[in-house]
């Protein structure tokens, strides 16, 4: 397994029941990934990190709304409400996840005027995280995705991994769907296409 990480894709308060952006059934999601951390060497976290009044937040335009979709100098962009803000609670883990095995944790979202859904680059697709030299330089070729939610933050980093170049399966059992307009059937679709194995 030395060459394999589990990237464990936004599993934080605001996406789980009774959060900001609740991802329904989202806290079911925390035993699973805990069962599955125990098959792997490697373990990433990534963690949604906005500054208040992020561009991402319907909050921050006038006379829009949440789950809206805006153009922004980088492309499309949906509207949320106000989430994983900087220190507050929302941004925090589930308090059910085993992280402390925990090698590296990935913060995204934190520039003010750019989304970040991939764990690899922002929305623009062509700032980098980072994460991509990292699993090479420790030699990880092939990684699991778990988390939330599947046809965004999961599905997008799936996507920059195969087109990275590494092996990329999402593991859709420790995942639940936002499902906004039919995007989850979109995003199972593109990553098939791409290459990503679904199990």
């Amino acid at each position: 397994m030395a060459g394999k990480a589990l990237i464990v894709v936004d599993v934080q308060n605001d996406f789980c029941p009774g959060g900001a952006l609740a991802v329904d059934r989202g806290d079911e999601v925390v035993p699973l990934i805990n069962t599955l951390a125990k098959n792997f060497e490697h373990v990433i976290l990534t963690q949604d990190w906005h500054p208040a009044g992020h561009s991402s937040f319907a909050s921050t335009h006038k006379g829009r709304q949440a789950f809206e979709t805006i153009e922004l100098p980088y492309g499309d962009q949906t509207l949320w409400p106000d989430h994983c803000i900087q220190g507050s609670d929302g941004a925090a883990f589930h308090s059910g996840l085993v992280w402390t095995k925990a090698e590296l944790v990935v913060r995204k979202g934190f520039r003010p005027s750019i989304d970040s859904y991939s764990a690899f680059f922002e929305n623009d697709h062509k700032t980098p995280t980072g994460l991509a030299g990292y699993l090479r330089e420790r030699g990880i070729s092939d990684i699991t995705l778990a988390g939330l939610a599947t046809d965004y933050c999961v599905a997008y980093s799936a996507l920059d991994a195969a087109g990275q170049g590494f092996g990329a399966t999402v593991q859709l059992d420790c995942c639940r769907a936002i499902d906004l307009s039919g995007s989850l059937e979109k995003m199972l679709g593109k990553m098939k296409a791409a290459g990503v194995a679904l199990v």
